[in-house]
């Protein structure tokens, strides 16, 4: 805990067997983390397995591969029913230290912002971190066209690296959004719907072997859906669609019953 609220750490887990127990370790040294949520999300690995060798962690596992969008929905879901006052998503295949942990929990405990990001860009070593030069490119490119259309001015849109207050969750329309890589950017995008700020911290790169990566085909896909939700935003901003993404107004108390009758789904494979 910190200041009295709950910290909990999610993992959205797929094939990542090689790193889990590192990131799991260096995430349990961040005292303040009282639980790890690990969703896995249909492994073909010893990710499980490894998974339920390990301390203070609720293991769930999606039967069939559900994306990366449809992972998070369930970690967040969970995460909620536990009772998370700040939810903290590290993936586990080690992209990410866990070691920034309590800078962006203690951003949210202090009422600074309901969401922080750890930004590969804002310490200006992407590059020398490994990041690959036409990843870094595309990167920038959507990153400067994203805050063009939506008015914002973030460092980057696409880390996964991401800090959480239960409040700003509970408003999100989360299961409206896709089950695949666009989701992380649909939530962005929805995060200044609602007017709540978004704070970064400078994130250190790491890119090897054993670190989860997308394909340029998949890469080309995100990025037309990063327009797709850009171009969306403005246009519902200023009355020319109607979208499920960015409604008029959030209904908190919808998203409650939501993420309620999301648990009588989900009991049954919890362990």
């Amino acid at each position: 805990m910190l200041k009295g609220k709950k910290i909990i750490v999610v993992m959205p887990a797929y094939n990542a067997a090689k790193t889990l127990i590192k990131t799991y370790e260096e995430v349990m040294d961040q005292e303040i983390v009282d639980l790890v949520i690990i969703v896995d999300d249909a492994s073909s690995d010893d990710t499980l397995n490894i998974a339920n060798t390990l301390n203070n962690v609720k293991i769930h596992l999606h039967e069939k591969n559900k994306g990366y969008g449809g992972n998070q929905k369930s970690c967040y879901n969970l995460a909620l029913q536990e009772g998370a006052d700040i939810v903290i998503m590290v993936h586990p295949d080690y992209q990410y230290t866990p070691k920034l942990i309590p800078a962006m929990a203690g951003m949210i405990v202090n009422n600074l912002y309901h969401c922080v990001l750890g930004s590969r860009i804002l310490g200006g070593e992407t590059l020398k971190g490994g990041m690959p030069l036409w990843k870094y490119i595309i990167n920038r490119i959507l990153t400067e066209s994203e805050n063009f259309i939506l008015g914002a001015n973030l460092s980057e849109y696409h880390t996964g690296y991401r800090a959480f207050s239960r409040e700003l969750l509970e408003n999100l329309p989360l299961e409206k959004n896709s089950d695949g890589f666009i989701f992380d950017n649909e939530v962005l995008a929805q995060i200044l719907w609602l007017g709540y700020p978004i704070g970064e911290v400078s994130c250190p790169t790491h890119y090897f072997p054993e670190a989860s990566s997308i394909s340029l085909w998949n890469s080309i896909k995100y990025g037309l859906g990063v327009f797709k939700v850009a171009f969306t935003y403005r246009f519902a901003k200023i009355g020319l669609v109607n979208s499920l993404l960015f409604s008029k107004k959030i209904n908190k108390k919808e998203n409650t019953k939501q993420i309620k009758g999301l648990q009588t789904l989900n009991e049954s494979i919890i362990n």
